[in-house]
């Protein structure tokens, strides 16, 4: 357990909102009493991320009300369904997680009647294709899971394949989906 810190929980939340209002850690540190370093360790890696979204947000703010209404409404429509499909497709992952971890765990109960010392016999051979059978099966329940931790990974590290960042790549309501996570 570290040092108590010299500023409540308060002082801290009005030095981040004095951040992001634009004033510079080395004089906010003058006047809470703690150093640049200490407020820039706490919040640093955030305030670059919050400015980022928060620009987003207003160019795609203002993008929309410079659409017509009905345009508006199109968008708002498409993107609420963008949101539910995300979210629809979280959940057959979830789901097909926890299908995979069941038919792997029936896969491993079977091994154990394999015959270790006849393991090419008939009744080993059948059981051996019932394990592959469920390990396949099973593999195929995980993969939209997978997949999603995948992009999810790559996006944060920077190694996204562009295409799936780009605006053209959204899939309209009445298109097909193809066999590829939504963002």
């Amino acid at each position: 357990m570290g040092r108590k810190s010299p500023l409540t929980e308060k002082q801290w939340a009005a030095v981040e909102r004095r951040l992001l209002a634009g004033e510079s850690a080395r004089f906010l540190g003058e006047q809470f009493g703690v150093s640049d370093t200490a407020i820039r360790k706490r919040f640093g890696s955030q305030q670059k991320e919050i400015k980022s979204v928060a620009n987003q947000l207003v160019a795609a703010e203002l993008a929309f009300s410079s659409l017509p209404i009905s345009s508006q409404i199109k968008v708002r429509t498409l993107a609420d369904e963008l949101k539910d499909i995300s979210m629809h497709l979280a959940s057959a992952a979830k789901y097909g997680a926890a299908t995979a971890h069941r038919l792997h765990g029936i896969a491993h109960a079977k091994v154990t009647e394999i015959d270790d010392a006849a393991p090419l016999n008939d009744a080993s051979m059948k059981t051996l294709k019932v394990v592959h059978a469920l390990t396949m099966t099973a593999n195929a329940a995980a993969e939209l899971g997978m997949d999603l931790v995948k992009v999810n990974k790559d996006i944060r590290h920077g190694d996204a394949d562009d295409s799936l960042l780009r605006q053209d790549t959204f899939i309209a309501p009445d298109e097909p989906i193809p066999h590829a996570p939504i963002l």
